[in-house]
C-alpha cells in the first residue's frame, strides 16, 4: 500500500510517497536524497511511532500511516562540523567566564558567605533533559546552569520555593508553550531549545520565564497578586546581580560596566567614572538598575498575554498544570 507522508525538516516540508511494506532504512535513504542528512544523523518524530522498531522493519510496523506528519531532526555532515566548532568555542568562552567569576569571588567574602548560608531545601531537587531529543547532554547542562544560577537560588531562598523537577519542553510537542508549572512546583518545564533544534534560546530570556513559573508556585491566575510577585522576583534577580557586579565587571575601583544594562558609551584608553565621586557613581548604578526593571515590566506584560494559566495555584487540584505560552 502506497501512502503520502509529509516530512518537515528545518522549516521545509517534503512530500514523500512510500510503500508501507518497504523498510525503515529505505525510507531514510529517500530522506537522505531529499535533505542530504545522513541516515545515522536522522531522527524521526511522529505520533504512533514504534520506538522498538528496527531499520529493517516495515514502515507499517514502524507506525507510519497515510498523511501522518513527521518531524525529522538532523544535520548534514557539513553542518555537524560547523556546530562542533561553535560548541567548542562556546565551551571555551563559558570556561573563561567561570574562571573570571571564581577569581572575582576570591576577593569577595560577602559573596562566599551568601553561597554557604543558602538553604539547600529551597532549590530544584532533580534535573532532567528529554532523552529522545538530540544533544540531551547539552540540554541537561543548560538546565543545570539555570538551576544553579545564583540569582535564581537567591530568590528561591528568599521566598522558600522548592521545585521537585526542572525539565524541558519539546518545541514540536508543545509549540505554543514557553513554560509549564505543575502542582505548584512539583515540576517546572521550560522551552529551552530553538524551533529547529539547532541550539538553545537566550539564557536570560528563559530565566525570566523561569521567574514567571516560580511565581505560579503561589498564584495561578494572572491577577494583581501574581503580577506583584512576578515583578518582585524579576526585580530581586536584577538587584542581586547588581550586588555581584563589582567583582565581575570592574573597570576602576567602585565602578562597573554591564553592557546589557547600560546604553552609555565608553572611550577606549580612558578611565570611565574614575573622576566621579562615589555618590555620582551610585546614582548612575541606580539609573541603570531602574532602566533594567522598566524593561522587565514590559517583558512581563508581553509574557502574560501569551500565558494560558487558569485558577489560583493555592487552590489547584492535584494534576492541574500551570502553563506559559
Amino acid at each position: 500500500m502506497t501512502v503520502t507522508v509529509p516530512v518537515s525538516h528545518k522549516g521545509k516540508t517534503h512530500t514523500v510517497q512510500v510503500d508501507l511494506t518497504s523498510t525503515v532504512s529505505s525510507f531514510q535513504a529517500q530522506l537522505k536524497e531529499l535533505t542530504s542528512v545522513p541516515i545515522e544523523n536522522q531522527k524521526l518524530l511522529f505520533k504512533g511511532k514504534n520506538a522498538s522498531a528496527k531499520s529493517d522493519d516495515t514502515l507499517e510496523i514502524f507506525g507510519l500511516t497515510d498523511r501522518i506528519k513527521v518531524q525529522m531532526l538532523g544535520s548534514t555532515a557539513e553542518e555537524v562540523g560547523g556546530l562542533r566548532a561553535v560548541e567548542d568555542e562556546r565551551k571555551q568562552t563559558e570556561q573563561t567566564l567561570r574562571n573570571r567569576e571564581a577569581q572575582a569571588r576570591t576577593y569577595s567574602p560577602s559573596t562566599r558567605s551568601r553561597a554557604t548560608t543558602s538553604n539547600l531545601s529551597y532549590r530544584f531537587h532533580d534535573i532532567q533533559s528529554l532523552a529522545h531529543l538530540p544533544n540531551s547532554g547539552s540540554a541537561r547542562s543548560f538546565l543545570t546552569r539555570l538551576a544553579n544560577d545564583e540569582a535564581i537560588l537567591h530568590v528561591m531562598n528568599l521566598h522558600k520555593f522548592s521545585v521537585g523537577l526542572l525539565t524541558e519542553l519539546a518545541p514540536h510537542e508543545h509549540p505554543g508553550l514557553l513554560g509549564l508549572n505543575t502542582n505548584q512546583g512539583q515540576s517546572i518545564k521550560l522551552r529551552i531549545r530553538t524551533d529547529q533544534y539547532d541550539g538553545f534560546r537566550n539564557f536570560k530570556d528563559i530565566r525570566r520565564v523561569l521567574c514567571h513559573e516560580l511565581a505560579h508556585n503561589v498564584w495561578g491566575d494572572h491577577d494583581n497578586d501574581f503580577k506583584e510577585l512576578n515583578s518582585l522576583l524579576n526585580r530581586e534577580v536584577a538587584e542581586y546581580e547588581f550586588s555581584l557586579d563589582r567583582g565581575t565587571h570592574k573597570l576602576v575601583e567602585g565602578d562597573f560596566y554591564d553592557p546589557e544594562l547600560s546604553g552609555a558609551g565608553y572611550a577606549l584608553g580612558g578611565s570611565p567614572g574614575a573622576s566621579l565621586p562615589e555618590f555620582a557613581r551610585e546614582e548612575r548604578r541606580q539609573r541603570m538598575l531602574a532602566a533594567a526593571l522598566n524593561r522587565l515590566r514590559t517583558e512581563e506584560e508581553e509574557m502574560e498575554q501569551s500565558c494560558g494559566t487558569t485558577g489560583p495555584a493555592k487552590a489547584a487540584p492535584v494534576g492541574t498544570p500551570t502553563d506559559t505560552q
